[in-house]
């Protein structure tokens, strides 16, 4: 065979590799906002992506912070907001899960005075499938509707 034929060959390989590559769940677009009181919590936001299988967001982490939960607000009979802490969130295989104002979120508690607008902080995912997904993570101010 001649080179463009090998050539040809090889790229043929790597895609097909490619196409069978196994993909785990990833986390993209985080931000948090500071609470607007001192001492109060702040809130996280992030993008989660289904990898191959279902599996479910179990635990975040944020560096520095100690204590992180996550939450789903929701409108209630009475157009009330509340807000329930959940131990997991459900990430079908595939999928893209918005996590934002109003809705799911993380509740970030005893955030360091050290984090504040304009840095970044390291958020860790935790998934029931042993998974780990690690995204950046801009902090904003409280007023802020998002990352500029």
């Amino acid at each position: 065979m001649n080179r463009r034929m090998w050539a040809v060959l090889a790229a043929a390989a790597a895609v097909t590799a490619s196409c069978a590559k196994v993909e785990a769940p990833a986390a993209s677009d985080a931000w948090i906002r500071l609470a607007a009181v001192p001492g109060r919590p702040a809130a996280g936001y992030f993008t989660l992506h289904g990898g191959r299988a279902d599996t479910k967001l179990t635990g975040v982490t944020v560096a520095g912070v100690p204590r992180v939960e996550l939450h789903l607000s929701r409108m209630t009979a009475g157009d009330m907001m509340t807000m329930d802490a959940t131990p997991a969130v459900d990430l079908p295989a595939g999928a893209t899960l918005p996590f934002e104002p109003g809705g799911r979120h993380a509740m970030l508690f005893d955030v360091p005075a050290t984090l504040t607008p304009g840095k970044t902080a390291t958020m860790t995912f935790r998934f029931a499938d042993g998974e780990t997904a690690v995204a950046e993570a801009k902090v904003v101010s409280a007023g802020a509707s998002g990352p500029e």
